[in-house]
């Protein structure tokens, strides 16, 4: 049960009651039927094994069953220990508990507070980002979700409503499976002055809200990196522009963040990677 097989799996599940096949396309609904059986087992099941969970509760969805007594056969646990990521990162989305969205902010002092503050106190598990053009930023974002598609929906028509260019990228195979690792790179020969730090971040929610807000909105915000990964404390790296006249200002924010920081300007991997461009 190879993990390109899991791309490609056939996906029939068998209804015993109802002798027809039922087919499971998504690879995402998988990973969330094998994180429903370790949720509620802490077994860890292979992912033909956990065809059959997901079959069934696509069935229950699409045919409105509730409260009925349901069972179905987990025939394997051949999982590759290394395969556990592939199916964390996927199983947020196949339970619809995670959106995945694209938003065009303006590149200015102030604007990412300000797109926070219309997010409001909801849970963000992903923030990426970094400067490329002098007038506009696009963000690839992802958002813990408790309503489902309709809350997706809902948060995507109100930034719309506020302004925002929104793209809904949850459904975006590449988009999540490529292009959220690669944001980033070194930043045009425009951008002055830049410092790069690394956080550590409460994994919480408002955790990003209070970031921005104590640090004030007079630093422009030239990279931002941030995924979570289950723990307790989430690694952040941030870049800004710093002039001269603003470091002591700047560095008096951070100290009242209550955060744990690192400043990773002279970090070898940032002069080769993400130093702006000469």
């Amino acid at each position: 049960d190879a993990l390109g097989q899991l791309e490609i799996l056939a996906g029939e599940v068998r209804c015993c009651s109802t002798r027809c096949v039922y087919n499971v396309s998504d690879v995402r609904e998988i990973c969330a039927a094998l994180k429903d059986i370790f949720d509620d087992t802490r077994a860890i099941a292979e992912p033909s094994g956990a065809l059959s969970l997901a079959g069934l509760k696509k069935y229950a969805a699409e045919h409105d069953i509730k409260g009925a007594r349901m069972a179905c056969i987990l025939s394997g646990a051949n999982m590759n220990f290394h395969t556990l990521r592939f199916v964390s990162e996927r199983c947020e989305v196949g339970e619809r508990r995670e959106g995945i969205i694209s938003v065009t902010n303006p590149q200015q002092p102030g604007a990412f507070l300000a797109l926070c503050k219309k997010l409001g106190q909801r849970m963000v598990t992903e923030f990426n980002y970094r400067v490329s053009d002098p007038k506009q930023a696009e963000i690839f974002t992802s958002l813990r979700l408790t309503g489902g598609t309709e809350e997706l929906e809902r948060i995507i028509e109100d930034l719309r409503a506020s302004g925002y260019s929104v793209t809904d990228m949850t459904r975006n195979t590449f988009a999540k499976s490529h292009v959220r690792y690669m944001i980033g790179g070194k930043a045009p020969a425009s951008v002055k002055n830049e410092r790069i730090l690394s956080f550590q971040f409460p994994e919480r929610a408002g955790a990003l809200l209070q970031f921005l807000e104590t640090l004030g909105s007079g630093f422009n915000v030239t990279m931002f990196h941030y995924r979570n990964h289950g723990a307790e404390y989430g690694r952040v790296a941030c870049g800004f522009e710093v002039s001269p006249e603003q470091q002591d200002e700047f560095y008096e924010n951070l100290s009242k963040l209550g955060f744990a920081w690192w400043d990773e300007t002279d970090n070898v991997a940032c002069a080769k990677f993400l130093a702006p461009m000469e």
